[in-house]
């Protein structure tokens, strides 16, 4: 690409982000998009290549993720939602899993967990989550285990690593799947393993708010080879992946074009060589990002912990959070409800979001949906009804986090 215009591309990106700075000071985001021109010239590139569609981007960008992540396979997708519902489609596939099965999955978490597995036909088991980490309870998730139980589907809510060795040890003893849900975990560690890298499957999810993006994206890791070739099966409409031969024949056909052989019930789920462009760019950046983000937490929960009826997580020692959001919990005794303490906030440029859909099986979607449940979800309803969080992403200032020290502290002179 010509030196002068990829000069005048970076000033005109500067140049907008110049304009929206003074607006973005003002307000402490839950999520923002980092990145420069570089993300936007290797964007640009494929659309002066003419390659729009899935191309040799998305595989350069799969197999770079997967050497960071030390696994064998990465599968690029247009979501994470779209991870998740590939990851169990792809066990179903093989026969590890069929409709009827359960699956369990954390009360507390995102829909896109438990989505795919009613959209599939398999029944969701629901189970408490950890104070400690606010991921799957193990003791629970063991009493909650049945001879219908196929898949652990462990979540690292807001990037907070959880005791995953834990439900390894007990899933390969009874031949149980593991899919980590890593949507909110990119670069996270436990015992210096990577964040995905334990299951027999995981999903990761690029959406904009996210650690890193492809604004929107998602991808499926595993180091299983049959599961691989099954993933990308179904990520193109089911068609022969595998064959080295040009023509396909068995009983019904003869010596018909490959790439026109559907061998299974599939999907379109691809991302686009575009995506994937900035993909990479990010995943350079991302230790970068996460360390950056690490520091702003820091900032942030001493401000917050300052103040009386709050609490948040803490990372265990060896562990390596990828901290999605800071996690709030308002305690009993407090004289004020989340609802008056996030208004106040949002009303002084302080966005907040409630613990994602707080408990699932109260959601009104799922109310009535064939499900298991497990023990009296006492914590996720705690935090269905009393926990938050607010946003750390790298782009954060000091001005920002001194601005939530203020807002908190308005808040509290009426107490």
């Amino acid at each position: 690409m010509d030196n002068n215009l990829k000069k005048a591309i970076k000033d005109e990106f500067l140049s907008r982000r110049e304009a929206e700075s003074e607006d973005f000071k003002k307000k402490l985001t839950v999520g923002y998009p980092v990145y420069d021109e570089q993300e936007v010239l290797a964007a640009l590139d494929c659309l002066l290549n003419l390659r729009l569609s899935q191309g040799p981007v998305v595989k350069e960008f799969e197999k770079e993720a997967a050497s960071y992540m030390d696994v064998s396979h990465a599968v690029a997708m247009n979501s994470g939602t779209s991870a998740n519902m590939l990851a169990l489609a792809s066990l179903m596939n093989l026969g590890m899993l069929k409709a009827g099965d359960e699956v369990i999955v954390p009360a507390a978490t995102f829909s896109s967990v438990v989505s795919p597995i009613y959209q599939l036909g398999l029944v969701p088991v629901y189970v408490d989550v950890s104070k400690e980490d606010w991921f799957l309870d193990i003791e629970q998730m063991a009493e909650a285990c049945s001879e219908k139980t196929k898949v652990i589907m462990p979540v690292y809510n807001l990037g907070f690593p959880g005791r995953i060795e834990k439900i390894m040890e007990f899933a390969t003893e009874r031949n149980i799947r593991v899919l980590e849900d890593c949507c909110e975990a990119h670069g996270g560690e436990r015992q210096g393993t990577k964040l995905g890298a334990f299951g027999d499957v995981s999903a990761l999810s690029f959406f904009v708010a996210h650690n890193i993006t492809t604004g929107e994206g998602g991808m499926v890791f595993s180091s299983d080879s049959a599961i691989d070739n099954s993933l990308r099966e179904l990520r193109e409409f089911g068609r022969v992946f595998d064959s080295e031969n040009r023509f396909y024949s068995d009983d019904v056909l003869t010596d018909y074009d490959v790439r026109y052989v559907s061998k299974s019930v599939g999907y379109n789920v691809r991302m686009t060589d575009v995506a994937a462009a900035m993909g990479r760019v990010q995943l350079g950046k991302l230790d970068e990002l996460n360390a950056t983000r690490r520091n702003v937490v820091k900032k942030i929960m001493d401000v917050v912990l300052s103040h009386k009826w709050l609490s948040t997580l803490h990372v265990r020692e060896g562990d390596k959070s990828a901290h999605y959001g800071v996690p709030i919990l308002i305690d009993e005794s407090a004289p004020f409800s989340r609802k008056d303490i996030c208004m106040h906030l949002e009303n002084q440029g302080i966005e907040t979001r409630a613990m994602m859909m707080g408990c699932l099986p109260d959601q009104p979607a799922f109310r009535h949906l064939t499900h298991r449940v497990h023990g009296d979800l006492s914590l996720s309803r705690t935090l269905r009804d009393r926990a938050f969080f607010i946003g750390c992403h790298p782009a954060l200032e000091d001005g920002h986090i001194s601005n939530l020290n203020v807002a908190l502290n308005s808040f509290y002179a009426n107490y």
